[in-house]
C-alpha cells in the first residue's frame, strides 16, 4: 500500500493518500496512517463527515463518546459525524486505513500536513496548534480538548 502521495501529518504519523475527494467526486477521502507507539489525538469531532478507522497492523485505544475501546488488527472503529472521539497507539507501531465520508475533511488534512519528499525523512514535529488552525481555517474538524487518556 505504498502507492499515493505521502504526507507528514502534524498530529504525528505518515499519511499515504489512496483516494482523494477529487478522485471520488467528493464521496470520500481514504488514506493510510502509519504511526508510532504513544501517538495520540486531541479529543475532537468531525462535524460534516463520518470517520471510519480499520486497523491493518497494531493496536489502538479509541475513546468514543466517553468510552474507551481497544481495537486490534482487523478491527474497525466508526466515529459518526459530530461524535467526540480520540485515539492512542498502544502497540510499537500501528497502521490504519482512515475513511472520511464524504470527503469534505480533505482541506483540513492538507492544511495540517506537509508533503514528504522521496529522499526526505518521514517524521517531523507534532504541532496540535497547527491542527487547530487548519480546522478553524478549513473546517473538517473541531478540537474539543486535550487527549482524554490517562498516561499513568
Amino acid at each position: 500500500m505504498e502507492d499515493g502521495d505521502r504526507r507528514w501529518f502534524y498530529g504525528g504519523g505518515v499519511h499515504t493518500w489512496k483516494a482523494t475527494a477529487e478522485e471520488t467526486g467528493g464521496a470520500f477521502l481514504l488514506f493510510e496512517d502509519q504511526m508510532e507507539q504513544g501517538k495520540t489525538t486531541p479529543l475532537h469531532r468531525h462535524p460534516e463527515s463520518d470517520e471510519t478507522m480499520y486497523v491493518l497492523d497494531g493496536e489502538i485505544l479509541v475513546h468514543m463518546d466517553g468510552e474507551d475501546h481497544q481495537v486490534a488488527a482487523g478491527g474497525l472503529a466508526v466515529a459518526p459525524r459530530g461524535v467526540p472521539h480520540a485515539f492512542l497507539v498502544l502497540s510499537e507501531r500501528a497502521r490504519l486505513l482512515c475513511l472520511h465520508t464524504p470527503g469534505c475533511a480533505q482541506a483540513f488534512y492538507l492544511g495540517a500536513s506537509e508533503p514528504i519528499s522521496p529522499d526526505g525523512p518521514a517524521t517531523g514535529p507534532v504541532d496540535f496548534a497547527r491542527i487547530r488552525v487548519s480546522g478553524e481555517r478549513h473546517g473538517g474538524i473541531e478540537i474539543l480538548g486535550p487527549p482524554p487518556f490517562d498516561h499513568s
